[in-house]
């Protein structure tokens, strides 16, 4: 038996976790994490979902900001969690984690002013989830950290490493790939070996009032709107700004645009001009504001550059031939990887055919078949 730090949303996913690693006999301490600013009296309720005295803030709650969305760190999330907890007997505490949490958001804002597309589930995944919670393990003496993403934990051969999950549809791992190599042998993903539509079987069967809650599929402190307009209300000053052109790749200016903050590589919609076929977003200018537009062939790159590496296997472990998945949604592409320093941070990808809508700023993710090995930030 272990003592277990498991992050606790109030998802069906991290609830089962619950369920998998008390029934293991792990000693379990259930962690809700506070990223938003609502009032600390949110987080304290009861059975009923009413206030209580029952759930402890770890640290005091600094003024509320008026763009959280309600449904990142709810009431109803902690109630949810709470009672799950309770059920299975575990302690329960509430994690206050605002000022990293804004870190996320100013790495958001900040991306998408320089023409980058962010990825902030997966920063959280790295700085938060899979960093500060682990300080909060410590505290408590704790040997293993928990969550409930699809991805596996494998011990081979002595070594720690990570994998993807049973249900390929549901696969998180893409997220996971920046969590330090020192800290797998102390993760534990408990659902990672089953598949969603057994996880929603199995909370049925416990009786767990989250059975049938929907998954999270937003960013969550996007309250409404475009994130572009989230963008501008966090930086009021760039209002105007980052205006420009919208251009072709021939170089012909064909319309004007608001902010390079709305477009990303890749998009098709809401281009604000009419070509008369299919357009796309091929390329982003942070210095000109120019968004380039151009037809779909011209949105193929054979190759990428990444920076900012993790890597969770030793250099001379890496394949000459790789898989490499370059957005959350999509499927890993045969690839051939190579460090362009001695550590890894920063390093280049030749794929075996062309990709589409390479993104900087999304993440490359290096697997050997359902292995993560490492992975960077597109450059």
């Amino acid at each position: 038996m272990a003592r277990v730090v498991l992050a606790m949303s109030g998802g069906v996913d991290s609830s089962v976790a619950a369920h998998l690693l008390t029934d293991a006999g792990h000693d379990v301490i259930g962690v809700f994490m506070r990223h938003g600013e609502e009032s600390a009296q949110q987080c304290r309720v009861d059975d009923s979902g009413g206030p209580a005295a029952g759930l402890p803030v770890v640290a005091p709650m600094a003024h509320g900001r008026a763009d959280h969305k309600q449904g990142c760190c709810s009431a109803t999330d902690a109630a949810d969690a709470r009672r799950v907890a309770a059920k299975f007997k575990i302690p329960f505490y509430a994690l206050d984690l605002q000022q990293d949490f804004r870190r996320i958001v100013d790495y958001f804002v900040d991306d998408y002013l320089n023409g980058r597309t962010p990825n902030p589930c997966v920063k959280c995944n790295h700085w938060i989830k899979f960093g500060r919670l682990f300080d909060y393990a410590a505290g408590v003496d704790a040997d293993y950290v928990a969550t409930g993403h699809y991805a596996r934990m494998v011990r081979q051969g002595g070594s720690n490493r990570l994998h993807r999950g049973r249900d390929q549809n549901k696969d998180q791992s893409y997220a996971l790939f920046g969590i330090g190599r020192d800290r797998l042998s102390r993760m534990m993903l408990p659902v990672g070996d089953f598949t969603k539509p057994q996880i929603r079987e199995m909370a049925e069967s416990l009786g767990l009032g989250v059975a049938a809650k929907k998954d999270s599929q937003e960013i969550c402190f996007v309250t409404q709107g475009h994130h572009s307009d989230f963008v501008k209300a966090r930086r009021p000053e760039m209002v105007g700004a980052t205006a420009g052109d919208i251009v072709t790749t021939e170089g012909d200016v064909v319309g004007q645009h608001a902010g390079i903050e709305a477009f990303t590589i890749g998009q098709r919609k809401k281009l604000g001009v009419a070509m008369g076929e299919p357009y796309f977003v091929v390329r982003i200018d942070p210095d000109t504001k120019q968004v380039v537009i151009g037809k779909k062939p011209e949105l193929q790159r054979p190759r990428l550059s990444a920076v900012d590496g993790n890597w969770l296997v030793d250099r001379s472990e890496l394949p000459p031939k790789v898989g490499v998945q370059i957005r959350y949604n999509s499927t890993a592409k045969p690839a051939s990887v190579q460090w362009a320093n001695e550590n890894g941070t920063e390093f280049d990808v030749q794929f075996d055919d062309p990709q589409e809508a390479i993104a900087p700023g999304q993440a490359a993710v290096v697997y050997d078949g359902d292995r993560v090995l490492g992975g960077g930030w597109i450059r």
